[in-house]
């Protein structure tokens, strides 16, 4: 089932076909270079459950993204629960991850936009959190092109303190800010 749809993406329900290329994604060095590791088969396994059972669960989740005029498979963006020990949480987060041909194309942008719509549309949540390494510039400046707005940094509690990876940039989006936006 497709979630939400933009003018070049479709996020959708996860099939078992999506597996293998996930698997590949997650193992390159490129694309999790942000991330304390690459996931191995049986990581990005679990993962891929995870992420089916939350949408099952929430109606909602990091949802299986393809390209609309190839209809191939390029990562997730969605919406999740997210609750680890941090002052914001339990939140939900918004988050993405693309296969690195298809970066630079504005596609995490416009799946986060449109994630953001969704979630305020149809879900009617308040609020929407979005973190990252700090040092993970790419994915702050999608948090910034989409109108979130910086709140902080802090220091993942799920991260070693000694890696580079510690420090998070904290952004956030409210309905109000949301609505204002949609009028200018």
């Amino acid at each position: 089932m497709i979630a939400v749809e933009t003018s070049r993406l479709s996020l959708r329900d996860w099939r078992i076909e999506d597996l293998r290329p996930y698997a590949r994604l997650n193992s390159d060095k490129k694309v999790m270079a942000y991330f304390p590791k690459i996931l191995t088969w049986e990581e990005t396994e679990a993962h891929y459950l995870k992420m089916k059972s939350h949408i099952e669960q929430y109606g909602f989740g990091f949802w299986a993204v393809e390209e609309r005029i190839s209809g191939r498979f390029i990562g997730f963006i969605g919406l999740q629960w997210t609750n680890f020990d941090a002052e914001f949480t339990p939140c939900v987060e918004i988050g993405w991850r693309l296969d690195k041909r298809y970066w630079r194309k504005g596609y995490a942008s416009e799946g986060a936009q449109a994630c953001l719509d969704h979630a305020f549309r149809k879900l009617s949540l308040e609020e929407v959190y979005s973190f990252t390494a700090k040092i993970n510039v790419p994915s702050e400046g999608v948090m910034k092109k989409v109108g979130m707005t910086k709140l902080r940094e802090f220091e993942h509690p799920l991260v070693d303190s000694r890696s580079k990876l510690s420090t998070h940039v904290l952004y956030n989006m409210s309905v109000d800010s949301w609505l204002v936006a949609q009028k200018g």
